[in-house]
């Protein structure tokens, strides 16, 4: 992709009615690689945890706490800069990647200067070594985020799906190799340095563009101050998000925080699996609309109550089949992370719906609202971590998931002021899902309870088939709550036209005709 024309002026822009059906094929495709993505991670998961041991996982964390936080400068700020202004140019395109990549190396070189005073917070002097290993990812993701910008700007998001997929699955392939010849947490590391390392090389050969050096050009200083006040915001979240990281790896060290973690990973895993990818599509299709505040709030709405069918649904049945799902990924040895999950799972589906009122603040320009609101909810998830620790893992883990449903409603109520957006619409479009999934929830519990077959399987099989059982339980019981409350098959009709317009059917059975007639004009 060459995004920029002779006069440097952005030349992929799309147009009105393009919108909203490149919008939804493009979740389409961002939801089939996440879901290919998932493949990849839980096969990891399933390797690396019977490679290493809980311990290696919780010192990789103690220094991926505070690195991630850096890597992603830019890439929360500058990405939404660049995909939510109206008109951008090579100019200023080229500011914003220099300014970028000059913050990155900054960043690089303090994080490793920093490794001594993490080893000592955290009485672990691996630490150290480990978090100037780690300072590279900081730099090696500055180099792809305005070009991952500009693809998303365009809405490449076949190219950036398939670009994510390769990087993971190099990250994935290094660390097992490593883990199986030995390397302990080095294994982990190599494959976190991996991932960034193939992403940039992915993203530069993607978009073919090369930036020109600095220059003052009018835009510049605004669309800093919009990514910074992006990044300021994410900052608060990451905070309130990883407080928990730091508290129990100072508070019960390595191996604790290493059975935490893993709970943690599989609590936001279906949560990031949509919303992540979704993310971008969403605020690029409702940036189309910020000036149309009535279809806005309809496109808005639609989407929420999808992720409502959905999302409510997937944490429900996790929550189900937490001690078993984890037995069966893990193995022995990791029956705390079991017990820790079951307390994330209520959290799941609310989780899901709570990170979509980033969506209105960033689509109508109003990053100025959505950073004060972090600072509401950094308080608020800060003092119910805080006031949780003494219950070790556990407490924190019931203050997480209560969290979210604390702050869900007065974030939406905040959220949507600008746009008109009560908090009526948004209940009316999830609380029939979370109400089906409560009631399929304790039905399921009795269904699973009359029968006791399974017990006499040998361990993996039992297992697994009580996880299988127990979702095809829940799963009929929730899509029949749902048509009840519904009174009718809407959000099923809904769902599967949804799933209609994100493959592009009509175009494969054209290419399909086209192909036919040119081999019957061939064999004629």
């Amino acid at each position: 992709m060459k995004p920029f024309d002779a006069t440097g002026a952005f030349r992929l822009a799309i147009e009105g009615n393009e919108v909203r059906q490149r919008g939804v094929r493009s979740a389409g495709v961002t939801v089939l690689s996440q879901a290919l993505a998932f493949g990849i991670q839980l096969a990891a998961t399933v390797v690396l945890a019977r490679l290493l041991a809980p311990k290696d996982f919780g010192l990789l964390t103690m220094v991926t706490t505070s690195s991630l936080l850096l890597a992603s400068f830019g890439l929360c700020g500058f990405t939404e800069a660049v995909v939510q202004r109206e008109k951008i140019d090579h100019f200023l395109v080229s500011n914003l990647f220099w300014i970028n990549l000059g913050a990155g190396l900054l960043l690089t070189v303090g994080f490793a200067a920093a490794g001594s005073i993490l080893a000592q917070f955290y009485r672990n002097q691996r630490v150290e070594s480990v978090t100037v290993a780690m300072s590279v990812t900081i730099l090696l993701n500055s180099l792809s985020v305005i070009h991952l910008a500009l693809l998303r700007r365009a809405m490449r998001y076949s190219a950036l799906s398939a670009n994510v997929l390769l990087a993971r699955a190099v990250s994935v392939a290094v660390s097992i190799l490593l883990a199986w010849a030995g390397w302990g947490p080095w294994a982990l590391v190599a494959g976190a340095v991996g991932q960034p390392l193939t992403e940039s090389v992915g993203a530069w050969t993607l978009c073919q563009w090369i930036p020109a050096r600095p220059r003052r050009v009018a835009g510049t200083a605004s669309m800093v101050r919009f990514g910074l006040s992006i990044y300021a915001r994410y900052c608060l979240n990451y905070f309130a998000k990883n407080m928990d990281n730091v508290l129990v790896g100072r508070g019960f060290g390595a191996q604790s925080l290493g059975f935490y973690k893993k709970a943690f990973d599989i609590f936001v895993l279906p949560a990031s699996q949509l919303n992540s990818p979704l993310w971008h599509v969403a605020v690029s299709a409702l940036s189309c609309f910020k000036s149309n505040s009535a279809e806005h709030r309809r496109y808005f709405l639609g989407g929420l109550s999808v992720l409502a069918f959905v999302g409510m649904g997937v944490g429900a049945d996790l929550t189900l089949v937490a001690k078993d799902l984890i037995r069966f990924l893990l193995g022995p040895g990791w029956e705390e992370t079991g017990r820790i999950f079951m307390f994330f799972g209520p959290g799941i589906g609310v989780m899901l719906l709570y990170e979509t009122h980033g969506w209105i603040h960033v689509s109508i320009g109003r990053a100025d609202r959505w950073f004060r609101w972090g600072i509401i909810e950094f308080g608020v998830t800060g003092l119910m971590l805080l006031l949780a620790l003494p219950w070790g893992p556990v407490g924190v883990a019931i203050a997480w998931t209560a969290s979210y449903w604390i702050l869900t409603i007065p974030a939406f109520w905040y959220a949507g002021r600008p746009i008109d957006l009560g908090i009526a619409p948004v209940l009316s479009a999830v609380w029939k899902y979370a109400l089906a999934s409560l009631l399929a929830s304790c039905a399921s519990v009795g269904v699973s309870r009359g029968i006791p077959h399974f017990i006499a399987l040998p361990e993996p099989v039992g297992v697994l088939a009580r996880i299988v059982s127990t979702s095809l339980w829940f799963a009929a019981l929730y899509v029949g709550a749902v048509i009840l409350l519904h009174r009718g098959y809407g959000p099923l009709q809904q769902v599967a036209a949804l799933l209609r317009e994100m493959v592009p059917w009509s175009e494969f059975s054209k290419l399909r005709s086209q192909k036919a007639t040119l081999q019957g004009g061939v064999l004629t």
